[in-house]
């Protein structure tokens, strides 16, 4: 534009029309320039002042230059959230594959134990095989008398009157190996079911309702009241995945049809996390351990708010005295025909299990037993009738029902009660006193067990 304004001036003065040289020219990058000369004694060189255009320019760069700088801070600030959520997912994902890669090591683990004894049954069955067979054994030297051992059995008269010999006529003269001896078989009644309350005598086979769908699965807590109350009946049962840092969600289905399907008909969100698998239902509320306290949180279903709350008295906590298989598992409740415990342990303890009996109002403590076997040398704890009685291990296919408080009596034993892990990494354990059965997770399967109780023995 100042060219132009420069080239205008130099057209209107005549006398100096033949003295403007114009040149148009291509530069080294092959942009074309115009040059003009005029010859003036006034002026060495054009004027160097700047145009309304030149500065509205610098202007609206300026305005550029800010806009980009504000551009470049809050993309960096987006950056930052971006950087610490990918942070938090990284550090979740490295957990889960952490998880995963201890239980790919136990099952190669398993696996081989399985082919060494799959080798070992191989050699065996081999061996069986090529082995002759052992030549049968003479016949028993008859007494004194001409009278074997047996012969008073095969001569006796049967019940019914029968004085027929109980010989076979057609073995009488073969060899006597072969004879055969015919006893009559007496039916004995079976013994009558105890329904009353008592002590632990069997624990049946698992029985499998639901594999969870997800890795927040693998550990969790499946309870039906036993005494339930509007507006939930005894049917509806109900689940809470326990893996995380804030496990709040529980989720309720009308009866074990539909949770063995997966279709929840309600969801509840808990007002505060809770910690681990020792949760509880009964008389209508939810009892659990706050996460990372001593807490224990009376949480009623029917209005969904939290009807009590109050510390466990000295209480081992998030890690303290947890089962042998970990999980925070300090504090586990429970639920038999006497009303509402906890199984924990204190400093003051030693490590030792205590067990004690809570008002379900107020979670105040009303009586204690401590107990000589430590919390984290078992594997899980339930209670029935009054007693307390642990497990073994969570991961033995094949363990028992290794000890028995009774708090009557304030003793306890060693007993050995079969009891099977058949997806061999048990997390929760709880007593259904309604149902006589045991409810359990085990490695990602909701299952439970029937019991037998007998009759208490008189002290």
């Amino acid at each position: 534009m100042f060219l132009l304004l420069c080239l205008v001036g130099l057209l209107a003065q005549g006398d100096a029309q033949d003295r403007a040289a114009l040149w148009r020219g291509n530069d080294r990058s092959g942009r074309c320039h115009y040059t003009f000369t005029v010859a003036s004694p006034a002026e060495a060189s054009c004027p160097q002042t700047g145009s309304p255009e030149v500065e509205g320019l610098k202007a609206r760069l300026s305005l550029l230059e800010a806009l980009v700088s504000r551009l470049t801070g809050a993309t960096t600030q987006a950056g930052g959230r971006s950087q610490s959520e990918l942070q938090e997912t990284l550090t979740r994902t490295v957990g889960e594959r952490n998880l995963l890669q201890g239980e790919k090591e136990r099952l190669e683990r398993e696996l081989g134990g399985l082919q060494h004894r799959m080798e070992e049954t191989l050699r065996e069955m081999e061996r069986l095989r090529n082995r002759p067979c052992p030549p049968q054994s003479p016949m028993v030297p008859p007494r004194a008398g001409g009278s074997s051992p047996v012969s008073h059995l095969m001569a006796r008269p049967n019940r019914q009157g029968d004085s027929s010999s109980l010989r076979d006529s057609a073995w009488q003269q073969g060899h006597a190996g072969f004879q055969e001896l015919k006893a009559e078989v007496t039916e004995v009644p079976a013994p009558e079911e105890y329904t009353g309350c008592g002590v632990l005598v069997s624990v049946a086979e698992p029985v499998t309702h639901r594999k969870a769908d997800s890795i927040a699965g693998k550990y969790g807590v499946w309870m039906q009241d036993s005494e339930a109350v509007a507006p939930y009946g005894p049917n509806m049962a109900w689940r809470i995945d326990t893996i995380g840092s804030d496990v709040r969600q529980m989720f309720g289905y009308e009866d074990m049809e539909q949770l063995s399907k997966g279709f929840p008909t309600k969801v509840l969100l808990l007002p505060e996390p809770l910690e681990s698998t020792g949760a509880t239902l009964y008389r209508g509320s939810l009892y659990y351990q706050r996460r990372r306290s001593r807490t224990l949180i009376r949480f009623d279903l029917a209005s969904e708010s939290v009807a009590a709350r109050r510390d466990l008295p000295h209480a081992g906590f998030h890690g303290q005295f947890p089962y042998s298989w970990g999980g925070y598992t300090d504090i586990d409740l429970a639920v038999d025909e006497q009303g509402l415990w906890a199984v924990y342990s204190t400093s003051k303890a030693k490590g030792a299990i205590v067990l004690s009996q809570l008002d379900p109002h107020s979670l105040e403590v009303k009586k204690s037993w401590e107990t000589n076997i430590r919390k984290n040398s078992v594997a899980n704890a339930f209670v029935i009738c009054g007693r307390l009685y642990t497990v073994g291990s969570y991961t033995a296919p094949n363990t028992t029902v290794n000890y028995m408080y009774d708090t009557e009596t304030n003793q306890g034993k060693a007993v050995a009660i079969p009891f099977r892990n058949k997806y061999r990494y048990n997390s929760m354990i709880d007593y259904n006193p309604a149902q006589k059965k045991l409810f359990a997770w085990d490695n990602f399967h909701i299952v439970s067990y029937d019991l037998q109780l007998g009759r208490p023995m008189a002290v």
